[in-house]
């Protein structure tokens, strides 16, 4: 039995020597690997955090101790130490461990985290809360994985440096996001391991203190107080002792002695403190060691080398076309330019920046300031297309309203991941982009078929200039396999595609639902139902004309669409025919109103109906509710 095999809980470290500790550090790292090359998943920023991991559980108390982690994917080695290694074997899988924090999951949850830079926010509420119930327990956050590129973390830190609460902020600062990261923060944390002034002067003045004769030890301390005030002039520390934090570090993250030397003393101490870690990411994994490529693994790899064991016979993703077609684009014209948070390989803007470097702009995990900074470069002439995740644009929201929408200013969002994403859970779910694009004046919101139509579609985005435009699309392979751009005209602005004529129900298709919608045409006509399928392409401006006619022309009227149906497209047809005053009844099929947990997309999809059975199914029931009230 593996030494990770006996502990089962936290408190089962507290019986385990320094030695047996490291020992239990490579249980983890192995255990890990292994998993994650079977059911794939963040492997990257775990195997970074092992021996941090097990010094926090080690020094700390929980779930008494609040331990806050952001950046979920940093919790690997936390869920194997917190009663789940038995269970990581479902890491990511229908009704198993979620791959972030989730407080359903585990009371050591003590926050769910699915995106960065929320533990300095939450463990701040948490310590306030305690203290106004007179509570005494440690409230310690987890910063991580690039998120001090992040606004948000900022604030955190500026709120809780100005009180007195006892709160600890532990900095794990491995260089990296996904991405390098970007930015002078980032230059600023990594400054110190690499000043050779800085690390010789303090390997002198701890010899000299180590050798001073003991009648000398007021001068020992006075030495050690000095390289303190020099510590201060090289190191980061003086930024966070200003924003109110008493700096420890930086340590190595990978040395389990420091660690637990240093967390055992932060611990017993009070006010805010914030020891700064330097760790590797993917740290053990020699093929995990070399940053974005290895952030996360697919299901399927060679644990030793992290290559794939079978090769994919599917088409090219939507992000890998949409970065493949950006590029060219970018040769088309010198005014493009390219952005995205910390994602350029989530997003496929790598292909961009390899092609134009000059004018690819990597932000941090900093939606926001992405959002922002790309009102103000197409405030000067530049066309900026601003790639970002669904979920994660959620974040800029504000940005997007009052900085580009409200100066009508043509900034261009692809927004990647839209709709179910399998695996990754609620947090990482892009199924509210639809309602909250249509809900702002002046956002021209697509959605295309296919990978050929999403080119189109990017094109019309580059080309329009009347304010902001965003086209969604999934993390999915594509169902075709799309032509060079330069082939590519502009989808025409404003209409919709009837790709089948009938008279009994019309389906309004959104995106991915459209090849779905025609799937389960042809198998209703096998029953004598002869349905009409469009592609709703453009959500608004919605094509009024064909509207209209299928108005005319049809009692029912179907929207199908992969986001939610609450204030979706659905909703937004509803009203729009609702004011004709037709007699039209319009039916609505999408998410349902409530969060969608891990599962495999197709497995999702087939949950929620938005497969050709599922929407046959529904186009049946629509039908016998017509007879009957007919009846």
């Amino acid at each position: 039995m593996s030494l990770l095999e006996r502990v089962q809980k936290p408190a089962d470290l507290k019986s385990l020597t320094r030695d047996q500790l490291r020992e239990l550090c490579a249980d983890i790292r192995a255990r890990l690997i292994d998993v994650c090359s079977r059911t794939g998943g963040h492997i990257g920023a775990g195997l970074g955090v092992v021996e941090l991991t097990t010094a926090l559980h080690y020094a700390f108390n929980a779930p008494v101790d609040q331990i806050v982690w952001d950046v979920g994917h940093q919790a690997y080695p936390h869920k194997a130490l917190t009663e789940r290694n038995a269970g990581l074997e479902t890491l990511r899988q229908e009704n198993g461990l979620s791959g972030f924090l989730k407080r359903t999951e585990s009371p050591y949850d003590a926050f769910g985290a699915g995106h960065a830079a929320t533990a300095i926010s939450a463990a701040y509420g948490m310590a306030v809360a305690r203290d106004l119930k007179h509570e005494h327990f440690h409230v310690v956050a987890v910063l991580g994985d690039g998120a001090l590129t992040s606004g948000m973390a900022y604030e955190g830190l500026n709120n809780a440096g100005a009180t007195d609460r006892d709160v600890v902020v532990v900095l794990n600062d491995n260089e990296m996001s996904i991405a390098p990261n970007v930015g002078a923060m980032s230059k600023y944390l990594t400054s110190v391991q690499r000043n050779p002034l800085y690390n010789r002067v303090r390997s002198a003045i701890g010899a000299a203190v180590d050798h001073a004769p003991g009648r000398l030890s007021g001068v020992g301390t006075l030495v050690r107080k000095w390289e303190e005030s020099v510590k201060s002039f090289f190191t980061p520390g003086v930024l966070f002792e200003e924003l109110g934090f008493r700096y420890f570090g930086p340590i190595d993250g990978h040395d389990i002695d420091a660690l637990l030397d240093t967390l055992l003393a932060v611990r017993d101490l009070k006010g805010p403190r914030l020891v700064h870690v330097i760790t590797q990411k993917g740290k053990g994994f020699p093929a995990g060691e070399h940053g974005e490529k290895w952030h996360a693994l697919p299901p399927g790899h060679d644990p030793a080398t992290g290559k794939q064991l079978a090769a994919s016979t599917s088409n090219a993703t939507y992000t890998a076309v949409f970065g493949a077609g950006l590029a060219e684009l970018g040769t088309e014209r010198a005014d493009l330019v390219a952005i995205t948070a910390a994602m350029p390989s989530g997003t496929g803007t790598g292909a961009f920046a390899k092609a134009h470097p000059t004018r690819f702009f990597d932000v941090g995990i900093a939606e926001g300031h992405a959002v922002t900074f790309a009102a103000g470069l197409a405030t000067r002439g530049i066309r900026p297309v601003c790639a970002i995740y669904s979920t994660f644009l959620q974040r800029a929201y504000d940005s997007v309203i009052h900085d580009v929408s409200i100066q009508r200013l043509p900034v261009v969002f692809a927004m990647d991941r839209a709709g179910l994403v399998g695996e990754d859970g609620p947090t990482h779910m892009g199924l509210y982009d639809i309602a909250y694009m249509l809900a702002i004046p002046g956002m021209t919101v697509t959605a295309p078929k296919d990978a050929t139509e999403m080119l189109g579609l990017l094109r019309a985005g580059v080309e329009h200039t009347a304010g902001p435009f965003c086209l969604r699309y999934p993390r999915d392979s594509a169902p075709d396999l799309a032509p060079a751009i330069s082939t590519i005209p502009a989808v025409p602005y404003g209409t919709w595609e009837v790709l089948r004529r009938g008279s009994d129900v019309a389906v309004l298709a959104v995106g991915t639902m459209v090849l779905p919608a025609v799937a389960a045409a042809a198998s209703l006509a096998a029953d004598g139902l002869n349905i009409t399928v469009v592609n709703c392409r453009y959500l608004k401006p919605y094509d009024e004309l064909t509207l209209a006619a299928l108005v005319a022309d049809h009692k029912h009227l179907l929207v199908v669409e992969e986001g939610t149906v609450v204030n979706g497209f659905g909703a937004f047809m509803s009203h729009v025919v609702g004011a004709m005053d037709s007699g039209t009844r319009v039916a609505v099929h999408g998410v349902p109103d409530r969060f969608i947990e891990q599962a495999s997309r197709g497995r999702q999809l087939a949950q929620v109906g938005l497969d050709a059975a599922g929407i046959a199914e529904r186009v049946r029931a629509l039908q016998h509710e017509t007879e009957a009230i007919a009846g």
